[in-house]
């Protein structure tokens, strides 16, 4: 069976390193090179892999023995590291966030548009298998019409100091990143969307509140949705420890969450942890239902399950989060920011 030719486009990002190393193991697809326009960490990235290295990203985009280009440099890079892949009629797997303006998101749909290739967000929340059992049970009904929704979403990063000042640090460039809300909370924004639908309005905080060396460190959010929803987000890059993640209110029930992130899987568990559970008032003689779901050791284990279930949909040519959908959690993220700046609420989308 030939196998698929894959080609990374800037390894700034972490999680394409997890991506490449799943790679190197399928027999339906190979890495075969790469591109950054960091001279080192390419080089370093394509001994560790043993693919082909090149400076140009011509060089790699026009290979013909690519097919399929995995985007993880800097957010600031990704729209033309998008363009450069789609013209050579290569099909893309872009990194989150998808961009860090609405412009720059535009021309990411445009070139996608123009040129036809597969194109989908690796947004690794949707492939978690709590979060698609939360969503199917929302979806059933299970818990009647939502009402109150909070999900926290959180890091430790910055109490490390190795990230802050050594090849992470692009992380809290404002030019590369423009911040921590933008580069973590874009996962959440993803999840209300793909849980609610696109917002109406959102309302928030953003701001350094334990640490200066990033633009921003933490951020609270309340979005509005279409049916009078509110969606509470909390993303936090100082977080050390945390065990609750998600709570999903309805009128006919309640579905609460344990252990869906990083600072989560920090601190192993107590003996009898339960990760997820319900509650259905019509069903109170059950009291709280414990629904089957295995707790990851790590949040690195979440990561790692994108690569093979986005490449299954590439094969059958199915998109998860497509480029419209990826600019739409831009949005979200880019209208708590302007909130936080006005300090009133603001009208989504924006522009």
């Amino acid at each position: 069976m030939a196998k698929t030719g894959v080609a990374v486009l800037g390894y700034a990002h972490g999680h394409v390193s997890t991506y490449s190393t799943g790679i190197k193991t399928y027999d339906d697809f190979e890495l075969k090179a790469c591109w950054d326009h960091d001279e080192g960490r390419g080089q370093g990235q394509s001994q560790n892999f043993e693919i082909d290295y090149s400076p140009h990203i011509e060089d790699i985009v026009g290979r013909e023995d690519v097919q399929l280009c995995i985007i993880g440099a800097e957010t600031n890079r990704h729209a033309d590291c998008v363009i450069a892949a789609a013209e050579a009629g290569k099909d893309v797997i872009l990194q989150k966030p998808m961009a860090l303006s609405l412009a720059e998101c535009d021309r990411i749909i445009e070139v996608i548009d123009r040129t036809g290739v597969w194109f989908s967000l690796a947004f690794q929340m949707r492939y978690d298998p709590v979060n698609i059992k939360m969503k199917e049970l929302v979806d059933a009904g299970e818990i009647g019409r939502m009402g109150i929704v909070r999900r926290r979403h959180c890091l430790g990063l910055l109490f490390n100091e190795a990230f802050a000042t050594g090849a992470s640090s692009w992380h809290i460039d404002p030019v590369a990143n423009m911040g921590m809300w933008m580069d973590d909370a874009s996962h959440a924004t993803d999840w209300f969307f793909w849980m609610l639908g696109s917002p109406v309005s959102v309302i928030a905080e953003i701001d350094n509140v334990l640490t200066t060396c990033a633009p921003d460190d933490s951020g609270l959010a309340i979005y509005r949705f279409q049916n009078g929803e509110m969606g509470m987000l909390m993303n936090s890059s100082v977080i050390w420890a945390a065990e609750q993640t998600v709570e999903i209110y309805g009128d006919k029930g309640v579905i609460l969450e344990n252990y869906g992130d990083g600072p989560s899987c920090a601190v192993p568990p107590p003996p009898g942890a339960v990760m997820l559970k319900m509650y259905q008032p019509d069903k109170s003689d059950l009291g709280w239902q414990i629904l089957p779901a295995d707790i990851p050791e790590s949040q690195g284990v979440r990561i790692a399950n994108v690569t093979r279930n986005i490449l299954d949909e590439y094969k059958a040519g199915e998109v998860q989060v497509n480029a419209r959908d990826g600019k739409i959690s831009t949005g979200m993220i880019l209208g708590a920011y302007e909130s936080a700046k006005a300090g009133r609420r603001v009208t989504l989308p924006m522009g």
